[in-house]
Parts: structure tokens; sequence; C-alpha cells
């Protein structure tokens, strides 16, 4: 994935602002996506759900006019045409399933589609240029951006698409079952006067859908906010389960498996905290709804019965009104009846879109300027050169400054001193750390390989773990083998197709080794090592740095590590110390750089 691939929002070149509103939110996710490169298919599949949607709502107000020539079939004691009637339903069911069938295919495609096209560029874009590591230290709402991914994307496309159906659905009914209430309902005579009232029973219905809107929305409005809460109360739990999962070996051999219970709990408790907020507002909410749906089929048959009473209405007609109320009260509740999937699809849509504008933030303050930087850059020359460099935390605080230096292709040379300089001079020729000024130019020839201290290891074969980031058929079988003999790993040379957990698998000496032999696989021209080979002995680590310069006597080799024993397998030696004092940047600092 590179920056060249679509934004899940449209850019506008400015900073993102401030949170908008549910529909510019949900819009913001599905306009990039209505204009993709798939965007014939996905207009397509639109127009068809659209269409069948139609067809839904004919098929309703078909049943409604089917419904009063049952009851007056009925009314009139006539077989014939209840006989009729039993097979115009036959018909109206058939062609409903069929549409309903359909309907639900093309939906499910969208939702689907969507979710995998956002999902996309989400995590291309969240992957892409080391921002994943660079948003750890950024501000914003951003926490545990995976399940914002895996599980906001999903509710958002999918409680919008739905709820966009239901929509569509409720304002075709509307217009159409206000006509037929209109005609069916008659004229009332307002009591005590000569006043006819045409199609009483139209304002009637949106009197009673305007009542429950409002109620609905009074008691519906604590749903939003306890909803937010509890699903990051949800992914906060989740990624502490996660934490303690990667982290196992070590909370087991420091026995801090107490703490870790007290924290899970602690964690937790907030979850039932947020759930019963939650189930509090659920409470008012479905006590309303309770009584809303269990009064709506009854009063229309009670305010249409004096028309039946005295004869200005058959029982069909009387039928069909009270259907054709309640379906015109259900289209105008269609806020009521939506809260809760509002209240959730605006909560992950917020989510998602948090995310994604922090991302563009990264991105828009590398752009301004509006600070310091440290800038990388590629050269055309095989050699790694640092130019005036200053490396401060996020925070400001300047850890090194003034610091240049100058290395050679085939060069071997040994960084010591402070570990938090060090690490941080790692992240800043791998371009992950750009707090501090300066500039890095990268050599332009041969690749370069990075090995911090401790080995990426994915989950899957010991194949596809040795060839990351390549994919397993690079590489030939000669190739790999060699390389795991080179790295003391010929052991391994068996399990290559096996599938396990290999940070857990391995101990602390054989994933280095692991990491080594990725070196030797791979050839890089340049390598850069933070700490890749401190679980080892001395004469351990001596033996593994030779064969490395056997292997690739041209490649050159920056080794950060604190073993006194190494200066003589190296070229020179470089000695970095922080500051003594604490400033921020900016400020005049001096830095200790003893070369030997």
């Amino acid at each position: 994935m590179t920056d060249s691939t679509p934004d899940p929002a449209p850019a506008t070149g400015a900073v993102p602002g401030p949170r908008k509103r549910f529909l510019r939110q949900v819009l913001r996710l599905a306009g990039p996506y209505w204009h993709c490169e798939r965007r014939a298919k996905v207009r397509g599949a639109t127009l068809l759900l659209l269409l069948l949607t139609m067809g839904q709502v004919g098929l309703s107000v078909w049943s409604n006019y089917w419904q009063k020539a049952l009851f007056d079939a009925l009314e009139q004691r006539s077989v014939r045409g209840v006989l009729v009637q039993v097979a115009v339903f036959a018909l109206i069911l058939a062609i409903t399933i069929a549409v309903t069938a359909g309907h639900l295919l093309v939906k499910r495609w969208l939702q689907i589609d969507w979710r995998a096209w956002l999902t996309e560029q989400l995590v291309g874009s969240w992957m892409a240029d080391g921002r994943h590591y660079r948003l750890l230290f950024s501000a914003g709402d951003h926490d545990n951006p995976d399940q914002r991914i895996a599980e906001d994307i999903s509710i958002a496309t999918d409680s919008a698409i739905a709820m966009a159906h239901t929509l569509v659905y409720s304002l075709l009914s509307l217009g159409l079952f206000i006509d037929i209430l209109w005609s069916v309902s008659g004229a009332i005579v307002v009591p005590g006067t000569e006043v006819q009232v045409p199609g009483y029973m139209v304002p009637l219905a949106f009197v009673y859908a305007a009542m429950g809107s409002v109620l609905g929305w009074m008691f519906g409005r604590p749903l939003v906010r306890t909803t937010n809460d509890l699903q990051t109360a949800e992914a906060t739990f989740r990624f502490g389960l996660s934490r303690a999962r990667e982290n196992t070996e070590a909370i087991a051999l420091m026995r801090g498996e107490p703490l870790e219970r007290a924290g899970s709990s602690a964690r937790f408790s907030r979850i039932v905290r947020d759930y019963d907020r939650q189930s509090l507002a659920y409470l008012w909410l479905v006590s309303f709804g309770t009584a809303y749906g269990a009064l709506l089929p009854v009063f229309p048959i009670l305010i249409a019965a004096p028309q039946y009473i005295s004869g200005a209405m058959s029982l069909g007609a009387l039928m069909q009104a009270a259907q054709a109320f309640q379906r015109l009260t259900s289209a105008l509740s269609w806020p009521v009846d939506n809260i809760g999937g509002i209240a959730r699809c605006r909560a992950s849509a917020d989510r998602v879109l948090s995310l994604y504008e922090d991302i563009q933030q990264l991105d828009a303050d590398a752009h301004a300027q509006t600070g310091p930087r440290i800038a990388v850059a590629r050269s055309d020359r095989a050699r790694l050169e640092i130019e005036d460099l200053c490396i401060a935390e996020p925070t400001g605080h300047i850890l090194i400054e003034h610091f240049s230096a100058d290395i050679r292709r085939g060069e071997r040379v040994l960084i010591t001193g402070d570990s938090v300089v060090t690490g941080s001079l790692f992240k800043v020729i791998g371009g992950l750390w750009p707090w501090g000024s300066g500039r890095v130019w990268l050599p332009g020839d041969g690749g370069m390989l990075f090995l911090a201290h401790r080995p990426l290891l994915p989950e899957g074969t010991l194949r596809e773990a040795l060839c990351y980031p390549h994919l397993p058929d690079a590489f030939s079988e000669a190739a790999i083998h060699h390389a795991l003999e080179c790295a003391g790993l010929a052991w391994l040379a068996p399990r290559l197709d096996d599938r396990a957990n290999w940070e857990q698998e391995l101990l602390q000496r054989a994933q280095q080794r692991l990491g080594l032999a990725r070196v030797f696989l791979q050839r890089p021209a340049w390598v850069l090592m933070e700490g890749a080979t401190d679980a080892f002995d001395t004469k351990g680590e001596r033996r593994i740095l030779e064969m490395l310069y056997r292997e690739l006597p041209n490649a050159t080799l920056l080794n950060i590590s604190f073993h006194p024993d190494l200066e003589d397998l190296h070229h020179r030696t470089l000695v970095l110390t922080r500051m003594s004092e604490t400033k921020m940047l900016f400020d005049r600092q001096r830095v200790k750089v003893v070369v030997h």
C-alpha cells in the first residue's frame, strides 16, 4: 500500500476539523466508496437495492388493498371471494419471498464490499510510512486502532446500509400510505358543529407519531453517550487481555498474575458500570416502546369505529384504514425506532473517522513544517550521512544535538553509550523518529535491514517467519537451509513448515539467531542492529559477528551494543551520551561524541 492509495475520506489539503454530525460522518465514509475504482459495481448494486426496496413498498401497498378485499369478502360471506383472495395472497407471498431474498443478498454484498474497501484503505494508511508507530506519540483519540478497524468499521458499514434501507422504505411508505389513509378514512363531523374534517386519520397519525418521536428521543438520548462509553470500555478491556497474552512469559516469570488480574478486574468493572448505565438508558426506551407499540394496532380501530358503526365504512375499509395508519405511523416513527442503531453507528463512525483524521494530522504536521523535524531522504551515494542531528523526545526535551557522522560502504561501526540516545538514533535512521532537527541521508545502493532487540516473528510457518517481510517463495530451499546453518539454527530445518507462535516457542537467544538468519538469507548491503545479539554470551556473540563478516564481507554494519569486548571487531566506535541538563528544543545544548 502506497500513499497513492485513495483515502477513505475526501482529501481537502487542510488539517482535519472537529467531529461532524451523524449524517455528515456517514457521508464522509460513504462518499469515497461511491467514487472508488469499482464504482460501476457499487452504483449498480445501490440502484438494484433501491429498486428492490421500491418493490417491497409496492408489495406492502398491494397487501393493504388485499386485506380490504379479504375482509369485505368475509363480511359478505362470499366463499368464492375468499378463495380468490387466498390465491392472490399466494401470489403476493411468492413475489415477496423472491424480492426479500434478492434484497438480502444485494444488501449484504454492499455491506461486506464497503467494509472490505474501507478496511483496505484505513489499514493501508495506518501501516504506511511508520504511521502506526508515530501515532503512539501523537495526541488525539485513536486508542485501540486494531479494534476500530476490525469491529467499528463493521458496525458502521452494516448499520449505515441497514438504516439507509429502512429510511428509504419509510419515506416511500409515507407518501403512498398518506394517500391511502386519506381516501379510506373519509370525513368526520366535529361534534356540535357542521364542520367536516376530511381524511381525519392522517393528521391523527402525524400527532401520534410526533408525540412518540418526541418522547422517544427524550428517553433515548442517554443511549448515545452510554453506548459510546461502553464501546470504549470494551476496547480497553480487550487491549489489556491482548497485552497480557503477548507478555505471558514475562508475567509468569515475575509472578505478576495477581496484578494482572487486578488490572483486568478494574477494566471489566468499567464495562459493568457502563453496561449498567446503558441498561438504564435501554429501560426507559424499551418501556416507552412497549407502550407505544401495544397501543398502535388498537388506536386506529378505535378512532375509525364510529365510521364503521354508522355504516359509512365497510369492515374491509376499516381494516385497511387501521393497517394504513400503522404503516404511516411506523414510517413517521423511523427516528424513534432507530435510536439504538443510530447510537451504535454514530459511535463507531466517530471512532473510525477519529483514527483516520489523526493519521491525516500526522501528515499535515509533517507537511506544515510548523516545528523542527528530522529530514530523512535517500541519496545517490554509497554512504550514510548524518548532518547536524538533534534528537528530542516527543515532549521536546533534547537528548543529543550537533551530531554528525559519515559512514562509508563496508564499514563496521560500533555505537554505544546511553541506551535512550542510541535507541532513538536507531529509530531516526529507520524513519520512525521525526522529533528533532537535522538531516539523514540514507545510502542509495543496496537494501537496508534493521534488526531490533527482539525480532518480529509473525505467527505462521517457520519458513514465513524466516523470510519476513518477503514471501517464502522468494528464496530457494538451499539458501534457506544455508542461512539457518550460518545462524546456528540447523536443528530447526526439519520444522520449516511447522506452524507455531514462534515468539513463545523459541527462547530469546534462538529468536535473535532467527533474526540474524534473515540477514544471511536476504543479504542486505546495510545492516543496522540494536541489541540484536545481547542474549548471546561473549564467545557466541563474537562467533556470530565473525560469521556475518565472512558471509557478507562488503556489507556495512552499524551495531548498537553495550558489550565492551566487541570494539576490536569494528573499524570504529561512537559513544553517545545524553545531555546532562534537561533542555527543550531550540535551547543551546552540548553533546558528547567520542570517536575511537
